[in-house]
């Protein structure tokens, strides 16, 4: 899987998520301090990242700043994009399942590296639901993009 990393920060967490996903066999791209010469800023990064997924050249994206907060905000304003802030696996695995996020945000301050693992693993092993209304919840923020981008 391509997956895009943005950060602000150059934080241990935001390392160890870049090898840990490569450990994982995916193919990583990093944006912000991860990425030598590009915008470090946490709108810039984190909209680069959310890019490349609504695009479809990044299967997913992990942004992430010292509260996690300002890089889901950024990435939520790309259309297509669905950024979730998990500060725990529950949230990682509900974000996922229920409302088909496609791009996980970390805080950098509150994201230790064992924490970190676990919130990859229920992201990773975690499936959008089937459920009518789920979808239903998922097509009205897609309805909400569509708005967005024609007016």
């Amino acid at each position: 899987m391509r997956i895009c990393v943005s950060s602000d920060m150059d934080e241990p967490v935001a390392r160890a998520l870049v090898a840990q996903l490569r450990d994982r066999g995916h193919h990583v791209v990093t944006y912000g301090v991860l990425s030598p010469g590009a915008d470090p800023q946490w709108a810039a990064c984190s909209q680069a990242a959310a890019r490349e997924v609504a695009a479809g050249t990044a299967d997913q994206a992990v942004v992430c700043c010292w509260t996690g907060t300002g890089a889901s905000i950024a990435a939520n304003k790309v259309p297509g994009v669905r950024a979730a802030l998990c500060t725990d696996a529950y949230t990682a695995d509900g974000a996922r399942r229920w409302n088909d996020a496609n791009v996980l945000a970390l805080s950098l301050r509150l994201t230790s590296e064992p924490l970190l693992n676990e919130i990859l693993d229920a992201w990773f092993a975690a499936e959008a639901s089937t459920e009518p209304e789920d979808r239903e919840n998922v097509a009205r923020l897609e309805q909400l993009d569509d708005t967005r981008t024609t007016s």
